[in-house]
Formats: structure tokens, sequence, C-alpha cells
């Protein structure tokens, strides 16, 4: 069974959806591929996380990260849904630290260098980051353009900008 739930954010509402097992996405209302392939609209609302647990744990992590802590998503079942390769992209998202950014190129490398390849294609990383849809948890308001500007973000470049605050990085505009 899938249930979601609306996170209040500093940031705007933080829509949750989950299943018995996982986190499968939190999205920004309004996000570009909100909701990805699930229809919201046909998911059990919860109104309270306590009635949900895994719900629950990514609310208290948005808690935690919200008040200027460094949660760890190590032990948050995150699913995320889509290709083999948003995966690995995701996989490596993930290992970009609190206060630390990426550049694309850099994670294109990495991810090319997991599949025994040569150089990645930076263009590739940023749609797979692009559709990522778990916000937040799995970091990809810290992929930066390699002259260390600030590119797109699917929740729009001023979300991207207050995130980046939140973790001390003084974003370049």
């Amino acid at each position: 069974m899938l249930y979601k739930t609306s996170y209040d954010s500093p940031i705007g509402p933080i829509i949750m959806l989950a299943n018995d097992h996982g986190l499968l996405g939190a999205w920004y209302e309004n996000q570009e591929h909100f909701a990805g392939t699930f229809d919201l609209d046909k998911v059990q609302t919860l109104e309270n996380t306590a009635d949900q647990a895994i719900l629950q744990e990514a609310s208290d992590w948005f808690d935690a990260y919200f008040t200027g802590q460094n949660p760890s998503v190590k032990n948050l079942p995150l699913m995320p849904q889509g290709t083999a390769f948003q995966q690995e992209v995701w996989a490596e998202l993930i290992k970009v630290g609190y206060g630390e950014t990426i550049s694309y190129q850099e994670l294109a490398d990495r991810v090319a260098a997991r599949q025994s390849k040569g150089r990645g294609s930076a263009r590739a990383v940023g749609s797979a980051v692009g559709r990522n849809p778990i916000s937040i948890m799995i970091p990809c308001h810290r992929v930066i353009a390699t002259n260390g500007d600030l590119t797109g973000y699917a929740g729009g470049i001023d979300k991207k900008i207050t995130l980046l605050k939140i973790e001390g990085i003084p974003p370049k505009i």
C-alpha cells in the first residue's frame, strides 16, 4: 500500500510518498517531474505521520535538517524509483556530504568509474539529477556547474540557494 503526507518545510510543502518498505518520493509542490510515475491522487493521505513509520522517520529527518543539523540518510529506507543509470547517479549523490558540492562533470566521472567507463557525460548525469525523486535526502541541490555557478534545480533555484545556505555553502550567483 502507498501512503502520502505533506511536510511543511521552511521552503514550502514537501509531499512525501512511502510504501511499507521505504520512502519512494519527497517532492516540492509543482517541481519538475513531480511524483514521477506515481498517481498521487490515488494514494491514501495520512494527516499524522505517526500512523506510518517510514513517513515519520522522513519527517524527523527533515526536522533535523531544517534546524541546521546534519542527519544521516544511512538508516533511512530510501527507495527511489528509476532506471539503472539514474540509480547509479543517485547512489553517487548520496556520497556528497553535508556542506559539500560536486560538479556535474565530477559526478559524471564518478558514475563512469563505477561502470568501468572513461569520462562520463555531464548532460546524462544532469538529466538523472533532475529526475531525483527524493529531494534533499538525495542531495541534488549540491550539484553545481564546473565553474561553481548554480544551475537548474527541479524545485527552483531559490530553493537550491536556501538549501546551500542552510549547509553553510555560500552560493555563487
